[in-house]
């Protein structure tokens, strides 16, 4: 009876077990079957955004090559004027070294012009003193009476401002240069030069409202760089002066503007007379703030350049502006040396 009860019970106990992995087997293929059916779905949506990455970087990696050729393009032309530049600094320290060798040789010629200004000023000295004598104490000299041509040159300082229209750079350009160097010669030495075109431009920007020092070295220098200068110019003197007077006039130094030109393009002679006086003040000594004289180019009157109204029209111009500005006006009558 034992027996077959124990018999019994070990029969049951297989079976259950039996169950019990079969039921354990079905989860575990139940899972699988349902990992299956969502695995499709996740990989196409991990395929879309592989794909839109693979997009994203392929269109980076354009515009970086794109930049690259455009950064490449900068580095040449960059390269290019580097190149010239350096060319440019060689032929400046050639220029450089010339001048040195100038200034060597001509140490002894300073020598003798300090000697002979020596002698200058004690002859001076001694006039003043037989003038004193002659006339007695109570003479005063006109110190203002220092002209030359009867162009007054007691400045200190010296402005130019010169038509760089077409007319003039194409035909009377030599004589101009021509005449810079008698205008530097009057005036053998000074505190300070300045080169502007009729626009109020400057020849050179980095002394732009300030002064270039006055040196042999310097003079030869702006002759030269005079030579290829050309910039815009509207042939109308106006804006030049006004800037200039606006930038270096201050009622205690000596300033002289010399206006280069052939011809006046602009509005109203009235007008422009009135605002030149408005910069161009009078002191309480009754004398303006910086002098005005002007050179007058023929190159209208020989049918070079154009009309001949725009030349009488600057003629007129400067004469009334030279005198109402304590300074002279000359007309050349010939392009001719």
């Amino acid at each position: 009876m034992s027996r077959r009860r124990r018999r019994r019970d070990a029969e049951t106990f297989s079976l259950s077990f039996l169950d019990v992995i079969c039921c354990g087997f079905g989860a575990i293929i139940m899972l699988l079957v349902l990992t299956k059916i969502g695995e499709p779905g996740a990989i196409e949506q991990a395929s879309i955004e592989l794909r839109g990455l693979v997009a994203a970087l392929q269109e980076e990696i354009y515009d970086i090559r794109g930049e690259t050729r455009i950064l490449n393009r900068e580095l040449s032309e960059k390269q290019e004027q580097l190149s010239k530049e350096r060319e440019r600094i060689a032929r400046l320290q050639g220029d450089l070294s010339d001048i040195h060798g100038e200034f060597r040789s001509s140490r002894q010629l300073s020598e003798v012009n300090e000697i002979v200004e020596g002698a200058l000023v004690a002859a001076q000295q001694e006039l003043s003193e037989e003038m004193e004598r002659l006339l007695g104490r109570e003479f005063q000299r006109d110190e203002s009476d220092l002209t030359i041509g009867g162009i007054p040159v007691d400045s200190e300082y010296i402005i130019f401002i010169i038509d760089t229209s077409g007319s003039m750079t194409s035909f009377a350009w030599p004589l101009m240069l021509q005449k810079m160097e008698e205008i530097l010669e009057v005036y053998p030495k000074v505190k300070g030069i300045q080169v502007m075109n009729d626009m109020g431009n400057y020849l050179f920007s980095s002394y732009a409202g300030k002064w270039i020092p006055d040196t042999p070295g310097r003079r030869r220098v702006i002759i030269n760089a005079l030579r290829n200068w050309r910039v815009f110019s509207n042939s109308s003197p106006i804006e030049g002066i006004q800037r200039a007077i606006r930038t270096y006039a201050n009622g205690r130094d000596k300033v002289s503007l010399y206006v280069l030109g052939d011809e006046f393009t602009g509005g109203s002679i009235d007008e422009v007379v009135d605002t030149v006086d408005r910069h161009n003040r009078i002191d309480a000594q009754g004398n303006r703030l910086v002098r005005i004289h002007a050179i007058g180019f023929p190159v209208m009157f020989g049918g070079l350049g154009g009309g001949r109204s725009t030349g009488v029209r600057f003629a007129t111009l400067m004469r009334i502006l030279c005198e109402r500005n304590d300074g002279s006006f000359v007309a050349l009558s010939s392009l001719n040396r």
